[in-house]
């Protein structure tokens, strides 16, 4: 049920579209226009997407850090509310954000408020900017899990024992507690990407038309253009360019495990 579909999106990623039919075909073309046509999308996708996913699993590691080794008898308490945001959906949290952001929004309010202005500022809404703080909102919860749970795994009798031995709090983490999580760096910092790499909502909504990511061309392929063929083209350029990143991670991830 998960793979008829893909696999019939990609018989169809060779057709050819004449008028408002698709033409079965054999042909090449529609990858070719992907790269000629929507090459600087596809740059500015995956860029965007390492942005986000580099901010978002720096928060997180700071935040599951402070979780398992700073916050004591509260630990529980702020996974769970950093798990429980889960629950908020996920176009709740853009449309929050586009109200805080928007020029009636609560940003603007508190400044017009405090004086600082004298009328709303409208760039805080639609630039990339309001994407990368949309979406490192929402994500932030996913890359906590796996730091944490390598964190979760250090056991304390190393680090106790090293600091009696003279290291400073710097050395130990260095060479005891990052060591040990590097893996779960990785599983976030790929999580992130990959689903920053494939969002079109949030670029939609809090991007405006200067932020259009990839998966809004491909949307607009479909729901505009009825061009199907080259929507599934750009559609499996973008599943096989996130294959490549997956994969070396995946190599990356093995040798670190190799190196513990």
């Amino acid at each position: 049920m998960f793979l008829a579909p893909l696999l019939y999106f990609f018989v169809v990623s060779f057709w050819r579209k004449k008028r408002f039919t698709m033409v079965p075909d054999a042909t090449l073309n529609n990858y070719f226009e992907v790269f000629e046509e929507y090459s600087r999308p596809l740059w500015f996708t995956f860029g965007m997407a390492t942005i986000i996913a580099v901010i978002t699993t720096i928060f997180a590691f700071i935040f599951a850090y402070v979780v398992r080794f700073k916050s004591g008898r509260y630990s529980l308490h702020l996974l769970f509310i950093a798990l429980i945001t889960l629950f908020g959906g996920y176009l709740a949290k853009i449309y929050v954000w586009k109200t805080i952001l928007g020029q009636t929004g609560i940003l603007n309010s508190a400044l017009i408020m405090l004086r600082i202005i004298d009328e709303p500022i409208v760039a805080f809404l639609f630039n990339p900017i309001a994407v990368v703080i949309a979406l490192t909102h929402y994500m932030l919860p996913l890359a906590v899990l796996p730091i944490y749970g390598s964190l979760r795994s250090i056991e304390d009798t190393p680090l106790r024992g090293a600091l009696d031995l003279g290291a400073s709090p710097f050395r130990v983490f260095w060479d005891i507690v990052m060591p040990q999580c590097k893996l779960g760096i990785l599983v976030a910092f790929t999580l992130t990407f990959l689903f920053a790499a494939g969002d079109w909502v949030t670029p939609k909504l809090v991007g405006g038309p200067y932020t259009s990511m990839i998966g809004t061309f491909i949307e607009f392929q479909y729901g505009s253009r009825f061009n199907q063929p080259l929507g599934s083209a750009i559609a499996f350029t973008v599943i096989a360019i996130c294959l490549l990143f997956v994969g070396t991670v995946a190599l990356l991830g093995r040798a670190l495990l190799k190196s513990r």
